[in-house]
Formats: C-alpha cells, sequence, structure tokens
C-alpha cells in the first residue's frame, strides 16, 4: 500500500501548489488592471478573423470589431495591450499565426517610439496571458528587466508568493472563471473628457527609432510576407503622447521602402469627422467610443477598398457576432446611462 498513499500525496501536494498557484496570481477583473486580461481573451474569440490590431493602448481604444462587423462585415480581433512594445507584438502575433491567419494585420506605430523594455508590470500585462509556451519563453527573454527570470512567468507563484496578504473577494470568485472585459480586444468607454490645451511638440536632438525597435518592426513585416497577410502601419488619432514629425518620417520612409500601406489617422482626424470636445474619454490620450466608432468606419473603408476584403455576414459567423453585438450595445448603453447620471463611468465586465 506503500506505493499507493506515495502517488497519493504526490497528487494531493501537485494539486495543492496548483491552487495556490492560481489563487495568487492577480486576475485583473477589478481591483487590477483589467488590460491584463486582453491577451489571453483571444482565445475565446472564434479566432476566424480578417483583420488583426497590433499594438498598444492607440488600437484596444481606438478600433471596435464590433462596429467594424455591423459596418462592413469584416471580423476582426484587436490583440492590444497597455504599452505593447514592439517586441511584445512581433511575439503576439507569431502567437496569433497559431490559430487564425487573418488577411490583414495592423500595426500602430506609436510603439516605435521605445527603443528597450521599460517595466515588469507592462511584460506581464502584455505577455503572461500568451498560451504557446515556446513563443511566451522567447517574448519573455526578450523583454526582460534585469530583475526579472523567465520561470515566474510560467509559475506566477514564484512571482507573487507575498500577495497572500492581499487577497480579496474576487481572487476567491475569479478562481475558476473569468467574465470578458473587452468586445474581441476593444476596451469601451462612453464617457467623454473633452481635449484641453496641447503644449508645443517637445524638441530633440535626435528622433531616430531605435536599432530594437526597427529591427522586430521588419520581424512583423517579413513574418506577415511569408503568410500573405498584408501589413498596414497607422498613427491613430490621439493627440498625447504627441507624434513628432521626426518620427513621422522615418515611418514614412519604411513604408515607402517597402511598398506598405501606412494611415496617419491623426492627420486626417478632419475627415474621420472626430471631435476633441466629445470624442476622447481621458483629455485625448485615448477616443471614447463614440471617437472609436468612426475611426473604426473611415479605416474600414479604406482597408476594403484597398484590400477587397470581403463581407462575411449572411453565413456561419453570424451567431457568433449577434452575441457580440448583443453585448457591446448593452455595454454602450449601461456606461450612456451612467455618464448621464453621475458623470462618471464604473469599470464594467461582462458573462457569456
Amino acid at each position: 500500500m506503500k506505493p499507493f498513499k506515495y502517488i497519493i500525496l504526490c497528487v494531493v501536494a501537485v494539486a495543492l501548489f496548483l491552487a495556490a498557484n492560481r489563487l495568487l496570481m492577480p486576475k485583473h477583473m477589478s481591483h487590477t488592471p483589467l488590460e491584463g486580461r486582453l491577451t489571453a481573451e483571444f482565445y475565446f474569440s472564434n479566432k476566424r478573423h480578417s483583420v488583426i490590431f497590433l499594438g498598444d493602448c492607440e488600437v484596444f481604444s481606438t478600433f471596435s470589431p464590433p462596429h467594424l462587423w455591423r459596418e462592413f462585415g469584416v471580423p476582426s480581433h484587436v490583440r492590444g495591450g497597455p504599452q505593447q512594445l514592439v517586441w511584445h507584438s512581433y511575439y503576439i502575433l507569431r502567437d496569433t499565426l497559431l490559430y487564425n491567419v487573418p488577411d490583414v494585420v495592423v500595426f500602430s506605430v506609436l510603439a516605435m517610439q521605445h527603443g528597450e523594455p521599460q517595466s515588469e508590470a507592462y511584460n506581464r500585462l502584455n505577455l503572461a496571458g500568451i498560451r504557446s509556451w515556446r513563443i511566451r519563453r522567447a517574448a519573455v527573454r526578450s523583454s526582460m528587466m534585469e530583475d526579472e527570470n523567465v520561470i515566474s512567468y510560467f509559475i506566477p507563484i514564484l512571482r507573487y508568493k507575498d500577495r497572500w496578504r492581499d487577497l480579496g473577494r474576487e481572487d476567491f470568485e475569479f478562481f475558476f472563471r473569468y467574465d470578458r472585459v473587452s468586445h474581441n480586444g476593444f476596451m469601451m468607454r462612453a464617457d467623454i473628457q473633452p481635449l484641453g490645451f496641447v503644449d508645443p511638440p517637445v524638441m530633440r536632438l535626435d528622433y531616430s527609432f531605435s536599432d530594437m525597435a526597427f529591427e522586430y518592426l521588419e520581424r512583423i513585416r517579413r513574418l506577415c510576407e511569408e503568410y500573405g497577410i498584408e501589413l498596414v502601419l497607422i498613427k491613430a488619432p490621439t493627440v498625447f503622447p504627441q507624434w513628432l514629425a521626426g518620427w513621422e518620417a522615418q515611418i514614412v520612409e519604411y513604408a515607402e521602402k517597402n511598398n506598405l500601406l501606412y494611415v496617419n489617422l491623426l492627420a486626417l482626424a478632419d475627415e474621420i469627422g472626430l471631435d476633441f470636445a466629445l470624442d476622447t474619454w481621458n483629455a485625448g490620450f485615448h477616443l471614447n467610443v463614440y471617437g472609436a466608432e468612426k475611426t473604426t468606419y473611415f479605416l474600414g473603408r479604406i482597408l476594403i477598398e484597398t484590400f477587397s476584403l470581403a463581407d462575411r455576414r449572411g453565413g456561419d459567423l453570424d451567431s457568433y457576432w449577434d452575441e457580440i453585438l448583443y453585448h457591446y450595445d448593452r455595454m454602450k448603453a449601461v456606461q450612456e446611462a451612467e455618464f448621464a447620471k453621475y458623470g462618471i463611468i464604473r469599470t464594467l465586465t461582462h458573462r457569456r
């Protein structure tokens, strides 16, 4: 009987370790940044998207996949994250292609301003949710700060062992499940905070993007070329952080050299119909849902006309998108009602 007892003890020990690991890791549901769930939410979509958006907050607050479907029948997903750096986007794209090869990848070039890893917190928010262990390991090694280690991205208890002091209700409520925080990667805000005073652009001696930023942009381009995907570069129509003329010139040159479509949506804000007194929720840093819908429609027309993307409504995708649109419209109505009543927006999630 002793071997059997040892097996039972081992199974119990492993189960307790896994349970502790699950309990101590941040849940990113209410008391921690919701954006930490964005990378993982892709795997719960139907993964049959014609367009994938990559980048930082300029994509997850600017492009609305439900609106793109409603207007044009083009299925899409935003695989963006907070301060998602160029190398983050590259590895997230590699992971995406294991499940979904889109017709078009749209990459936000604002991330090119960063030429080296920025913080452990943003590394974890973007990379911890990558499902492929092989790709996650490579991504972490390219992104680590000096005091980080790879193994803690796979065994979170090594990083969060002291978090037991801060355990709260959400750690137990979301032990077995998660609510959705986005609508196919789009983070909705229906509140309004107008754009205020805009300082003159900062003058720099050197506007050059780093070799590392260009290396990973080139990796993204080659990966898209390998899979027959059209790569589109965009600058979102948000005022802050300021997009500098020296940066613009480098992107224009890169796009022309590699025969890529580049769309500076900030320069086209008037054509889009954006009103920065109404279409931003935090004074020009991010668009609200109204600005996002205008921008999504504008870019959607460009993508369809340039790449002949098919309208896929009227087929087997309809039921999936009907559900997406139901939750999207419902959350929009709730947020509008809250803003009208209180002038604030409570962070919301939704179950499916």
